[in-house]
């Protein structure tokens, strides 16, 4: 049976319940929902998929496991595995929003799992009311043709960035009466505001709850309180955090958030903080430095001129479902 493709101008709500426009899988491929005990086999699956397209594998099974427990997230109705025999090779997840992740075994391409588990996503995104879905895919990888031939298009592009091992950055000063330090336990909700407030400042995804927070990285695996640094200002205000985590068994430290208050902006914060993630991780055994930022931030520059290098290249491909 030939793949069936819906696009943008043709999706409609009637046809999210219409089995008969999915793309039929080859024999012997089964689906199913996912559950908590697939957190490893879909770490495997995309950790195999990364190595493949990037060259390294970026996810950390602890990702998984953060991202799943978040409250209101239900794997039952979000997310699916397509499965030969034992054997998991794709799997996607609606993971809220128009946020949409996915896989395909580096070993199962070309058997159509990525136009059935795009076509899954469509649906299953429509139905819960979303007008339009994303997801990242390395620039000019097979994910990134796949997607274009698809209709989805580029909404912005992401960079991951490294400091190199041994690159050596001077420390920045902190304006009179600030202090980057680690945060204190009284002190999460109001770093889990500073950082919900900047990122919504050019995110079109829905605000998250402090509770939302708690689940992805203060109950993360493996988070220390040492992880989370703020810059508080003369009164003992947070006006800055930042979230440095250990990846790559230990060997990577990874700068998973950066923000600074509107109002105290341009005064040399956000570069003290980065260069207080770079020491913390080495002082925990980290090598190397890395993180992403995409061209909604800004903030290429910011990294480049502490002397962080582009290792990768991403696109966010969108594609609307109605409307």
């Amino acid at each position: 049976m030939p793949l069936v493709l819906v696009l943008a101008s043709e999706f409609t709500d009637d046809m999210a319940d219409d089995r008969s426009l999915t793309p039929d899988l080859p024999r012997g491929l089964t689906t199913r929902p996912l559950q908590p005990s697939d957190q490893r086999a879909v770490y495997e699956l995309m950790a195999a998929s990364e190595r493949a397209m990037v060259g390294e594998a970026m996810i950390e099974e602890a990702d998984i496991v953060a991202d799943w427990q978040r409250p209101g997230f239900d794997l039952a109705t979000s997310s699916i595995g397509v499965v030969e025999g034992d054997r998991l090779v794709g799997y996607a997840e609606h993971s809220g929003g128009d946020r949409v992740d996915a896989a395909v075994h580096p070993d199962e391409l070309e058997r159509g799992i990525g136009t059935w588990l795009a076509r899954w996503l469509q649906a299953t995104a429509l139905q819960a009311g979303q007008a339009e879905i994303g997801m990242p895919v390395p620039a000019g990888s097979v994910a990134d043709r796949l997607l274009a031939d698809l209709g989805y298009h580029v909404r912005y592009t992401s960079w991951g960035l490294e400091l190199p091992s041994g690159t050596s950055v001077p420390a920045r000063p902190l304006p009179d009466g600030f202090t980057v330090r680690a945060a204190e336990a009284d002190e999460y909700p109001l770093v889990s505001d500073v950082i919900e407030n900047a990122f919504g400042e050019w995110s079109n995804r829905p605000r998250s709850t402090f509770e939302e927070f708690d689940a992805a990285i203060l109950r993360r695996p493996g988070f220390e309180p040492w992880n989370l640094r703020v810059v508080v200002d003369p009164d003992g205000d947070v006006v800055g955090a930042g979230l440095i985590m250990l990846a790559g068994d230990g060997q990577e430290g990874w700068i998973d958030k950066l923000a600074v208050r509107r109002d105290q902006r341009g005064r040399g914060l956000a570069q003290a903080l980065l260069v207080d993630a770079f020491w913390q991780a080495r002082e925990h055994g980290a090598t190397r430095s890395t993180l992403a930022t995409d061209s909604r931030t800004g903030a290429l520059g910011l990294y480049e001129r502490v002397g962080m290098e582009v290792t990768s290249t991403w696109l966010n491909r969108g594609i609307r479902l109605a409307g």
